[in-house]
């Protein structure tokens, strides 16, 4: 199949799309929650070892730090994707639209190594992960696991046999922060009261749905499978999947967390 099926202008077209839709989801969240008024936020902690004087033993202790305003950490990843879709149909077009012909696009996997981390730091937080090293470290994941998207398409330009290495050892990043909200989800519903409230589970399930969607159009394009036979039909995959992904965590959060 010809890249010609699939126009450059077509793909920008799709871009802006992508870019109006972000832009007024997330204006629009902030806007309904403070007209709600329900200021909803989460308390990052730090846990550490303290030396207790009186059984004179080290005992787990934990401390605040700050608190996150959980409407605009929601808005903040709808914002990123807005931001890098201006980009793209802007000063980096040029570069954009080149390395579409290599079969690449950088700009892609820099922006989905924040903005998909941080909506897993806010799934962590709907779990009740609040320590600021185990988020860290949950960002930091994520955004491996993108980026190894990028080192599969950079190694593989002009292959016809792909190198599946990447792609493995970013599944296997991809799926550690899953393993660990199930333990969470395992310890609220086998030791607190109320358990993890109901559309979290919804969360999950959709949101890791998404995820694996993604990996599957990657899988899809370097099969050459049907029309991912042409790299710009994932593409094209890839920008409408960002943008429902993203709606969907957004929307769900807001229908569980910011009702009044």
């Amino acid at each position: 199949m010809s890249n010609k099926t699939i126009s450059n202008a077509s793909l920008l077209r799709l871009n802006q799309v992508g870019l109006w839709l972000h832009l007024l989801q997330g204006v629009t969240m902030v806007a309904l929650v403070a007209a709600l008024d329900t200021n909803k936020s989460y308390d990052i902690t730090v846990n550490f070892l303290s030396y207790d004087v009186a059984s004179q033993s080290l005992l787990p202790a934990t401390q605040q730090l700050f608190s996150i305003n959980f409407a605009w950490l929601v808005a903040s990843f709808l914002f990123m994707s807005a931001l890098a879709h201006v980009i793209i149909t802007t000063v980096y077009q040029p570069t954009y639209l080149a390395n579409l012909k290599k079969g690449i696009n950088k700009a892609r996997w820099y922006e989905y190594s924040v903005s998909a981390s941080t909506m897993m730091v806010a799934i962590a937080l709907l779990s009740g992960m609040s320590d600021l090293a185990s988020l860290l470290m949950l960002f930091t994941l994520v955004a491996v696991m993108n980026l190894l998207g990028l080192v599969m398409e950079v190694v593989n330009q002009g292959k016809n046999r792909p190198e599946w290495l990447s792609y493995v050892v970013g599944c296997i990043a991809g799926i550690v922060p899953w393993i660990a909200f199930g333990i969470y989800v395992w310890a609220a519903n086998m030791y607190s009261e109320n358990g993890v409230p109901g559309f979290v589970y919804g969360i999950y399930a959709s949101i890791f749905l998404f995820f694996n969607c993604f990996a599957i159009n990657m899988w899809l394009q370097y099969k050459r499978i049907g029309k991912w036979a042409n790299y710009l039909y994932g593409e094209k995959v890839y920008i409408v999947l960002s943008l429902v992904a993203k709606s969907a965590l957004a929307w769900q959060v807001f229908g569980g967390v910011f009702q009044p």
